[in-house]
């Protein structure tokens, strides 16, 4: 142990990590000593550090570098690159943002650039890409995140702040002292908790999980896969048809009103507009009272089993935790409002073990009993352009210039866009209806990322900068969502001419004359110990000890203090309501808002609603039966580190696995194993059969990060042959609200593929040909 403390420490949103270096290669990652369960993701790196997956050298997409911008981008993703110089590629870089800001001004550049990146608080793609961009005038940026952007929009709405209390969730300590009965809308997917924004330094999700298993609480696990809870905890399955929480939760409120098992007391003081939510329950609205019938009906759980479990959430301190999950299918703003009210109706809010609680185990920092880090981020500077997009409009930008959008009560209009920037993301994972997105993809005249390996965003981009993974460069883990930091070690050198995000963007602001408003005359050294030492100032304004700078450089790692009190989510405002009024117009928790309201939205009105998924419409379920989740992979982060060998051992025969109930394998004469085609309307992929009677009848399961890799890569909707099934999911908004995503709002069918199928060519580089040939 005491030879392990002396190894150098990395780390990244799946862990930190001692690190076993030699002959110039990273050979092992092994455990951090205070971390009891190790992700076995970070294993995934070691093979794929260096080799053919890596760039090499700056590359420019051929037809691109010979004819210029707006050349021939049909054949992104088909066309072979050039190798460049840095020189060469900082002058063709800063010449295409020149001409773009001149012609057609900042707002013609987006760089909303979503995605993880990587951990480490200053080598951070997208706080380097704005920072630099904002030093030339600015770029249209995104709004909020492909995880839950229905509930960031919708829940400020409700409780005055989302992120305050996603990242206040009653903490598990107070769950196991207190809880009696947990309600685990989507589970509780322990392969989620292995991720953390920024850094990992312990996780506690199963500790906390099988803590739980040996008191007296019990667990009901709705949703529609069964390992989303852990199988010792030994709770009760239900498995509602996907995209009916809403419905259930309805068929709940309407049992605890009618059997009088709502807190009056609670709803009158703490909360606002309830007599017009509950005349909308009972039917006084729209003629349909939302009895556990009703429910039942739309869900197909049987009623009774509606009603006992509202009676046991009345009878028992009820923990009601709504997976990020709900929010991402067709009026994903409506599970959370409506989850929000039952636990208002239960009168639990700011109770000990109470209330609700925004999805343990979606990330390992939910439900943690630690400090909240005040952590300083890297300094952007001021985006003078106005104009952005919600994040899952990618395709409608590109597609419909100068068109306009609603967005949260107000009407904007999408900029025409010339440039598409793109840093520590990848669109060909997080976005819907990729045979759209590569239409989308044809329409700006220039793509440029800052990548590693040449994955699906790389090979489709124009101009690829090479860039250096958190093993070759220094940095600190530092984020406000884990209590340790940790000093990233620089333990190889960076791969070919690959450089960090901010000696990238030093090059070319160097070209467009703005360097020292980027570089701030700091190296990154300076940086990394400015980033700390601001840190510390807050800190200690805040009464928490750091060390000094020196004593951390030398240990490598230090953690916060946890609180002493228990964290309890809107104990505060249970405590006294008007000294801690919430955010909200009223100062209340809003089961009715005004002013959501009198935005006139359809689509979302001004309390929790019933609405009827776009894919049930027409003959869809005729035609395509089976209801498809896209759940987040339990051997990868997203897309990150798909090519590396942890990932490659889950596939089957190279194909991503899909997982179907017995009942639809045997209606469809299939077996394990089995290669088949995976298709709707939209588009089409291929992938390999687990049956699992712990999947739903009519429900299929494949869980996102496959490499985008099309049969052909010339034709829009080709068939996927890696199995990445955002071919098949619907690009449209929650609702006129928040626009977020609804991946998981998608009916496919599935066919067994008799014939020989081409392999998967995901993870080989695209052809690099001399300039003059």
């Amino acid at each position: 142990m005491n030879q392990k403390k002396k190894l150098p420490l990395t780390s990244s949103h799946w862990g930190t990590y001692r690190a076993r270096v030699s002959n110039g290669r990273v050979q092992e990652l092994l455990s951090f000593e205070y971390d009891q369960d190790p992700s076995p993701i970070a294993s995934g790196i070691i093979d794929i550090q260096d080799g053919p997956s890596r760039i090499k050298a700056p590359a420019v997409r051929k037809s691109w570098l010979e004819n210029g911008p707006g050349s021939k981008t049909d054949l992104r993703g088909v066309d072979p690159f050039v190798e460049v110089s840095w020189s060469e590629a900082e002058k063709l870089v800063a010449g295409e943002l020149n001409r773009v800001r001149n012609e057609y001004g900042n707002s013609a550049i987006y760089a909303g650039s979503y995605g993880w990146s990587s951990a480490g608080r200053f080598h951070h793609a997208q706080s380097q890409l704005h920072r630099f961009l904002n030093c030339i005038g600015g770029y249209t940026k995104s709004k909020f995140t492909y995880s839950f952007a229905a509930a960031e929009t919708m829940i400020p709405h409700i409780l005055g702040s989302y992120r305050e209390f996603l990242d206040t969730c009653t903490s598990w300590e107070s769950i196991l002292e207190n809880t009696e009965l947990f309600v685990c809308f989507g589970g509780i997917p322990l392969k989620n908790g292995q991720i953390s924004q920024g850094g990992v330094g312990s996780h506690y999700q199963r500790e906390n999980l099988i803590a739980a298993t040996k008191s007296s609480i019990s667990f009901v696990n709705i949703s529609p896969v069964k390992a989303d809870l852990l199988e010792n905890v030994g709770g009760e399955w239900l498995s509602p048809r996907p995209n009916t929480d809403t419905a259930l939760l309805l068929g709940i409120a309407y049992t605890l009103h009618e059997h009088g098992l709502t807190d009056s007391a609670f709803l009158k003081k703490y909360t606002e507009g309830y007599e017009k939510f509950l005349a909308y329950v009972l039917g006084e609205i729209d003629g349909i009272p939302k009895t556990a019938n009703w429910a039942s009906n739309i869900c197909e759980l049987d009623a009774e089993k509606i009603k006992d479990l509202a009676k046991k959430m009345a009878a028992n301190r009820t923990m009601i935790s709504v997976s990020w999950s709900l929010t991402r299918q067709d009026h994903g703003e409506q599970p959370f409002w409506m989850a929000i009210t039952v636990a208002a109706m239960l009168g639990q809010i700011g109770l000990p073990g109470g209330g609700i609680g925004f999805g343990y185990s979606a990330t390992n920092f939910i439900g943690g009993q630690f400090t909240i880090p005040p952590a300083v981020a890297l300094p952007q500077g001021k985006n003078p352009v106005r104009s952005f997009i919600p994040v899952a409009r990618i395709s409608d930008l590109l597609l419909c210039p100068n068109e306009k959008f609603d967005f949260d009560g107000k009407a904007y209009t999408y900029p025409d866009t010339k440039i598409v920037y793109w840093a520590g993301g990848n669109p060909f994972h997080h976005h819907q209806d990729l045979g759209r997105l590569m239409q989308a993809w044809q329409k700006p005249d220039t793509i440029i990322c800052n990548e590693w390996c040449w994955n699906s965003l790389a090979k489709r981009s124009d101009i690829v900068l090479p860039c250096s993974t958190p093993l070759e460069r220094e940095d600190v883990a530092l984020t406000p969502r884990d209590p340790y930091v940790v000093k990233m070690s620089k333990l190889t050198e960076p791969y070919g001419e690959s450089k960090s995000d901010f000696e990238i963007f030093k090059g070319i602001a160097c070209a467009m004359g703005v360097e020292t408003e980027f570089t701030a005359e700091k190296n990154s050294d300076d940086w990394i110990k400015w980033l700390y030492m601001e840190t510390r100032k807050n800190a200690v304004t805040l009464g928490l000890e750091m060390p000094s700078y020196e004593e951390f450089d030398d240990k490598g790692w230090f953690k916060f203090s946890d609180p002493k009190e228990k964290i309890v989510m809107l104990e505060d405002f249970r405590k006294d309501p008007i000294k801690n009024r919430l955010k909200t117009p009223s100062g209340r928790i809003e089961i009715y808002s005004e002013v959501v309201a009198n935005f006139g939205y359809q689509d979302c009105p001004g309390h929790a609603v019933w609405r009827e998924p776009c894919e049930w419409l027409g003959n869809n379920q005729t035609k395509f039966p089976l209801h498809l989740i896209s759940n987040q992979p339990d051997n990868k982060l997203h897309s990150q580190l798909d090519h590396g060998s942890y990932s490659r051992a889950s596939k089957i025969d190279g194909r991503e696995p899909i997982r179907i109930n017995s009942l639809d394998a045997t209606k469809r004469n299939l077996k394990p194993n089995d290669l088949v085609l995976v298709f709707n309307d939209r588009g089409s992929c291929l992938a390999a059969v687990v049956v699992d009677d712990g999947i739903r009848s009519g429900v299929a399961l494949m869980s996102t990060g496959a490499w985008y890799d099309p049969l052909d890569p010339s034709i829009v909707n080709s068939t996927c042959k890696n199995g990445n099934p955002n071919v098949l999911t619907p690009d449209k908004g929650t609702s006129s609200l928040a626009q977020g995503p609804i991946a998981h709002t998608c009916l496919v069918e599935i066919k067994l593929v008799n014939e020989p199928m081409p392999k998967v060519t995901a993870y080989d580089p695209p052809k690099i040909v001399r300039k003059d040939g």
